[in-house]
């Protein structure tokens, strides 16, 4: 693919359909989300099927070699379920002005709202040969739009340089700043949130023990609590779960280094349990759940322990999931991500485009003012 050769694009129908290794090469491991063994079970599980609305497409380019040089994990939506960047709305005004805005080109890891990478390439030069690739999947399909949901920071100027157009949103993530200890942490905040941080950790975890299970200690039964807890949560918010039970049994199998469960018992018995897939470098905290309801426990085991396990292992970060402004009381700080979507018609394109920057600049203003209120003592 040198010296003005074309490049070739390929769908393929399913991660699935490719070497763990192939995909690995290009994906890394350094965010487990975008590695072959999380997309994978997502598919093999039956939790990211054309059955649930996400039929898995994703692109491939290959090196001289045959093997894939460029991957973009994509997926052939007919609703926007599980994608946590909203735009109902959009699908709304398009209906109304006589549209059809499914089906749609989605460039993200299903039910997932992590940053990472969605151009995964061994050569940054094909990055806009993956978006080329997109935009002649919804031309040549008649699709409505493609959107890379939660992309990279470094991946927005490649978006905005191909003409798509940049959405902005907000999570809140923590910060290890070189911290040894949870006390360390602690003697960061002002001596208020101090003291009620410590008075919520004590009465979140009385009568209780806090157990972390990881790599090989992860046994079915485990996963047959988690499950119970993940079931009440996704019936509460999104009326049925996305996730089939046999995902979590698969990747189990698959990445169990990768995996951080933890979990609160009560006399032996699991009533609570926090799901982190660990990075490189980042401890991302995704499920949460309960069969007990006890004050504040949803604090403690998704956000201080999660704290606690990141100093340990020396991570840089815990990302914690989507919205919430009330970790922000709890050391997580605003940061924002990224969006990127190609809107086939230009009339519409326009309507959204004059809306994305009004919101960008609302988002920008909202982090700011948050970033001001955190519990960090000043100066």
């Amino acid at each position: 693919m040198s010296g003005g050769e074309p490049v070739v694009a390929r769908l393929v129908d399913g991660v699935s359909r490719f070497d763990a290794a192939d995909w690995d090469r290009c994906a890394g491991t350094d965010n487990p989300f975008v590695t072959h063994a999380f997309l994978s079970a997502l598919e093999e599980s039956g939790s990211a099927t054309v059955r649930t609305g996400w039929q898995p497409l994703p692109i491939a380019i290959d090196g001289p070699d045959g093997r894939p040089e460029a991957l973009m994990p994509a997926y052939v939506k007919s609703h926007s379920q599980g994608e946590y960047v909203f735009d109902h709305a959009w699908a709304e005004a398009w209906a109304r002005a006589g549209g059809e805005y499914y089906p749609k080109l989605q460039i993200a890891v299903p039910f997932t709202p992590v940053p990472g990478r969605r151009l995964l390439t061994r050569s940054p030069s094909l990055a806009p040969a993956l978006i080329a690739a997109a935009e002649r999947v919804v031309d040549t399909n008649g699709l409505s739009s493609a959107h890379a949901t939660f992309i990279a920071e470094g991946e927005v100027p490649i978006f905005e340089a191909a003409g798509w157009l940049i959405r902005a949103d907000s999570q809140f993530h923590w910060t290890n700043d070189g911290y040894a200890s949870f006390d360390d942490f602690l003697a960061a905040l002002s001596s208020r949130k101090r003291k009620a941080i410590r008075k919520e950790r004590e009465a979140a975890a009385s009568g209780l023990v806090i157990q972390h299970v990881t790599g090989a200690d992860l046994t079915e039964a485990h996963w047959d609590a988690f499950w119970e807890f993940y079931q009440d949560t996704g019936a509460r918010k999104w009326g049925r779960p996305y996730l089939t039970r046999a995902f979590f049994s698969m990747i189990g199998e698959r990445m169990a280094d990768r995996i951080l469960l933890i979990l609160a018992l009560r006399d032996g018995r699991p009533i609570a349990g926090a799901l982190n897939l660990i990075g490189a470098d980042t401890l991302y905290g995704r499920y949460w759940g309960c069969t007990e309801e006890v004050p504040n426990l949803h604090f403690e085991l998704c956000y201080y322990q999660a704290i606690d396990a990141a100093i340990e292992r020396g991570l840089a970060r815990v990302e914690a999931g989507a919205q919430g402004s009330h970790k922000l009381a709890r050391g997580y700080r605003p940061v924002a991500t990224w969006s990127a979507h190609y809107i086939a018609d230009a009339g519409f394109r326009r309507a959204v485009a004059d809306y994305l920057e009004r919101e960008r600049a609302a988002v920008a203003h909202e982090i700011a003012a948050l970033g001001e209120m955190g519990p960090f003592r000043k100066g």
